[in-house]
């Protein structure tokens, strides 16, 4: 039986090419001969069906074991009903349309921008002006990072009287926030290129970065008012490194690093997602201090209040116009940018100038879909998720003002919170196509001593101790600032041991882990969860999820060099 199915099935896929042969050989006779081709809707079927199914699976495979565990377990380990499946479920198959737009039309339309500018900018301009330009185009392409949206409509979830800078900076300053994150990825994006050329070893631009990080990360833990914005600040720097910034940024790098005739090291492309995630959250940090010196907490109070009666629909409630409009003012000003690079100071020709345009009109598109269906769908599941698990372990009370009882003993409930996140992470990571990737590219980099699949637990583990690490501070209130102090200066000293390999691959690791599903997802989580217990910083486990595969990584590098020595 098994054999007649499985003969079935290569029947049935023959049959499927066959007849997509014969439609694509039909209509390039009739090319051919002049006459003018009529498509029927079964022969665009069957040209679009292969070239859309290989795209559409990829967004199904991230999305959709993660909708199905959040679900599973809302309903019979939580005991609650899923809220507006319906929304969700519409929500759910937005993101995954929306996505698979996004990244096809990124592809097409903005990639091709970063390799050519990479390897035509050393050859006509000086050095200055191609820093200056890796800098704007570090800050354009994060205006266009589909993660940022996420981070906007997290800024609907957090209370003025609670933790007013926090809110300001989420709802009164997005622009300004977004402007300084970008910011950030332009720096990196500086040091990353200036890394490519001088071939710099990544060691002492660690140093150099993170000490500064982490002294201004001790002056906010002494400052009650900015305190809660230590975990936006941490948590920003995992957003950065999503599927628009690390292409196009390491694109341009690598040109510029090839065309400079240093482009052949085999670390050649290591470092700048590394840098591209530790200078936005320094970044986050001195805008919070501007805003702290010019604002005070009643002002802020009063201006929310202002604008809650007189002001704009949040995310929550924006149409699909106005999602263009926002699609349209984050991605047509990089993309007049490239264009004005391209013929102004290049004087290079746009080639295939019909498949760029289409490209950006998928992205727009795509774009507008993503951050509909994440408001309606991701966030909404993740938000409804991440507020009933303390119910768990703890008494709680509805909205509606009905107290239910904890569901476990409080040991038993606390282990099924933090099983629940360690799963959520671990399971997340280890489905992650990028983290595949790099797991290839490592193997090929130590040639077979660091494999593949060593990488990908390694990093997997990682995350899954991260999330439920960041859980543990929801519960307890700990200070996110002395479980990150003592870990970045734990991975800091063993990047000391570490050889320049492992010190690229573990560092970069973290980048791999914060895609564009399990960044909202995990802050929409950790913010509901922070709700339902009376907590206004939900922040940090984005944070703490980018910290521990360092650790797992650089400890996995360090085991793997001792083991070679010893053979």
């Amino acid at each position: 039986m098994q054999k007649e199915e499985i003969r079935f099935g290569d029947y049935l896929k023959e049959m499927t090419v066959n007849h997509v042969h014969i439609s694509y050989n039909n209509l390039t006779q009739e090319a051919k001969s002049g006459a003018k081709i009529k498509l029927r809707v079964l022969d665009i079927y069957r040209l679009l069906a292969p070239y859309l199914s290989i795209r559409f699976t990829e967004q199904l495979r991230a999305v959709i074991p993660l909708s199905f565990y959040l679900v599973f377990f809302q309903l019979f380990f939580l005991r609650q009903t899923i809220q507006d499946s319906v929304t969700i479920a519409l929500g759910l198959l937005a993101v995954m349309i929306g996505l698979m737009m996004f990244m096809e039309g990124i592809k097409l339309g903005l990639m091709p921008f970063g390799e050519t500018l990479g390897n035509t900018l050393p050859k006509k301009v000086k050095l200055v002006t191609v820093l200056l330009i890796a800098f704007l185009l570090g800050v354009g392409v994060t205006f266009a990072e589909p993660a940022i949206g996420a981070l906007k409509a997290a800024g609907s979830l957090v209370g003025p009287k609670e933790a007013p800078y926090l809110y300001a900076l989420l709802n009164l300053y997005t622009e300004q926030l977004v402007g300084a994150i970008g910011a950030g990825v332009g720096l990196a994006a500086i040091l990353g290129t200036l890394r490519f050329i001088c071939g710099w070893s990544l060691k002492p631009l660690l140093y150099l970065t993170i000490l500064p990080t982490l002294l201004v990360t001790l002056y906010f833990v002494n400052d009650p008012a900015l305190t809660p914005v230590i975990g936006l600040a941490w948590d920003s720097g995992a957003v950065t490194t999503g599927p628009v910034t690390v292409p196009l940024v390491l694109a341009l790098g690598i040109g510029i690093a090839c065309a400079a005739g240093k482009g052949d090291s085999s670390l050649s492309g290591f470092g700048i997602v590394t840098l591209a995630s530790i200078l936005p959250i320094l970044g986050v940090m001195l805008l919070a201090l501007m805003v702290r010196l010019n604002v005070t907490p009643t002002e802020i109070i009063q201006l929310a209040s202002t604008n809650a009666t007189n002001t704009q629909p949040s995310l929550f409630e924006q149409s699909p116009m106005i999602e263009i409009i926002l699609a349209l003012r984050a991605i047509v000003p990089l993309v007049l940018f490239l264009f004005f690079i391209m013929l102004v100071i290049l004087h290079e020709r746009i080639k295939n100038a019909p498949i760029l345009a289409y490209g950006l009109t998928l992205s727009v598109i795509g774009m507008a879909i993503f951050n509909i269906g994440l408001t309606y769908g991701l966030a909404n599941l993740g938000n409804q998720s991440g507020s009933w698990v303390p119910l768990a372990f703890n008494n709680m009370t509805t909205a509606d003002g009905v107290k239910l009882e904890a569901l476990y003993p409080y040991p038993v409930g606390l282990m099924v919170a933090l099983s629940f996140a360690f799963i959520l992470g671990f399971g997340a990571t280890l489905a992650e196509p990028a983290l595949n990737a790099l797991g290839l590219t490592v193997e090929n980099l130590t040639n077979g001593v660091f494999h593949k699949k060593t990488l990908i637990y390694a990093v997997s583990l990682g995350v899954g101790i991260g999330l439920a690490l960041g859980v543990v501070k929801i519960i307890f209130g700990l200070s996110l600032a002395w479980l990150l102090l003592p870990l970045y200066l734990l991975a800091l000293i063993l990047s000391y041991f570490s050889t320049e390999e492992f010190v690229n691959i573990g560092w970069d690791s973290a980048g791999v882990t914060t895609g564009p599903i399990t960044v909202p997802l995990v802050l929409a989580m950790g913010l509901g969860f922070g709700n339902a217990l009376g907590i206004s910083d939900g922040f940090g486990i984005l944070a703490m999820a980018s910290i521990c595969p360092i650790l797992t990584v650089l400890i996995m590098g360090l085991y793997v060099q001792r083991q070679t020595q010893k053979g």
